[in-house]
């Protein structure tokens, strides 16, 4: 069962660590380890239990989670007061001392009310009585593990990248000369509703004309006019896991110059989609890309990286960028899903971005999206 492996690969992650119980707050974390999709809750993950608790509100939905399951790996604790305080009590109750918190997701108000709770309000733990429980922050445990999709998430993701090349198939019939920016995205929106997702995966971008050269445009109330590249920026939220494509519709003749940027993003998209097997580090990927665009005058024009883990939430691990200090760069492996997403954006000329998504299979990698990647539309 998926979700019981997954609770063991993170509990080996943590046993590694020296810790006695691991506190995860993050939502989309409680549901890649639970598969519990509520508003509010938390888990505690113990080396023989894992316990979800929920409010009053999640109960009888949480029981019935776990009773489907049919095992006794998770156990539901309904919460009688505050998260944090029914967190303090399980820890104490279970006599944990060293226990992980997730850095990135508790705050530090939270990190030091938890932490004054646990040693018993004492003034200093010097003074506490015996050995002093001790919250350890750790980093990107359950992320690590949600960097590589079982065979179920697989397949989600698969048919979410079906649904929205579906859309994509369709961009001639929401992209015309006289339409508005913001009438395109709210179209679209529409449409990633009904093909079955349960709502835009984020904000969708329609960028025509001069905004194209934006990357992270806002949709407006512009009017799309002959000659204009409009870059379509859109995903969905599939049985929880998200999907991302971003197309480029050219309103009749490119001009020369908007023209050569098609060619030079078209190329690099190519490339670092040849680049992607197992093994290969993220860096290695988005150089692929970069240095067409580069050949081509463009690296300037090429600002953001080439690409983003997708799953639980739109932006994941891995980050295909370029290497960073401090930051990861490890080899892909089989398992992961990530957007390859090149794109030059030239003031006074216009944009163009192409990004899909794809999974990393045992000797190379497959496309999850494969509408036309530039769609030219006469007017």
């Amino acid at each position: 069962m998926a979700v019981l492996a997954r609770i063991e690969r993170v509990r080996a992650d943590v046993h590694a660590a020296s810790l006695d119980a691991f506190v995860v707050t993050h939502l989309p974390n409680i549901r890649y380890l639970t598969g519990f999709t509520g508003t509010a809750g938390a888990v505690v993950l113990l080396p023989d239990t894992c316990v979800l608790m929920v409010d009053f509100r999640y109960v009888t939905a949480a029981q019935a989670l776990v009773a489907s399951l049919q095992t006794g790996a998770i156990v539901v604790e309904t919460v009688p007061n505050t998260y944090d305080a029914a967190i303090v009590d399980l820890l104490r109750r279970e006599s944990c001392r060293r226990i992980g918190i997730e850095a990135a997701w508790l705050s530090v108000s939270r990190f030091n009310a938890m932490s004054s709770d646990l040693a018993g309000g004492a003034p200093t733990p010097l003074r506490a009585d015996g050995p002093t429980p001790v919250l350890v922050a750790t980093d990107r445990i359950v992320e690590r593990a949600r960097m590589i999709k079982d065979l179920s998430e697989i397949e989600t993701i698969r048919e979410g990248g079906r649904r929205i090349s579906g859309i994509a198939r369709r961009l001639r019939d929401f992209v015309a000369v006289g339409r508005r920016e913001d009438e395109i995205a709210a179209e679209l929106d529409a449409a990633i509703r009904g093909a079955g997702f349960s709502r835009p995966a984020f904000d969708t971008i329609v960028a025509s004309g001069p905004n194209s050269a934006l990357p992270h445009a806002r949709p407006t109330e512009r009017r799309l006019h002959a000659g204009d590249s409009t870059v379509l920026d859109f995903g969905g939220v599939y049985d929880g896991y998200c999907v991302d494509l971003t197309r480029t519709v050219q309103l009749g003749a490119p001009s020369e110059a908007l023209r050569q940027i098609y060619e030079a993003v078209a190329r690099a998209h190519q490339a670092a989609v040849a680049a992607v097997r197992p093994g290969v580090r993220p860096s290695v990927i988005d150089a692929a890309a970069r240095d067409v665009l580069v050949q081509h005058g463009l690296g300037e024009a090429f600002g953001h990286g080439t690409g983003h883990g997708i799953g639980l939430e739109i932006h994941e691990d891995p980050r295909i960028a370029r290497e960073s200090p401090g930051l990861p760069d490890q080899p892909v492996e089989p398992g992961m899903i990530f957007t390859i997403e090149p794109g030059a954006y030239v003031p006074d000329t216009g944009g163009v971005r192409i990004e899909d998504d794809v999974l990393v299979t045992a000797d190379g990698c497959e496309l999850l999206t494969d509408a036309p990647r530039l769609m030219m539309i006469d007017v």
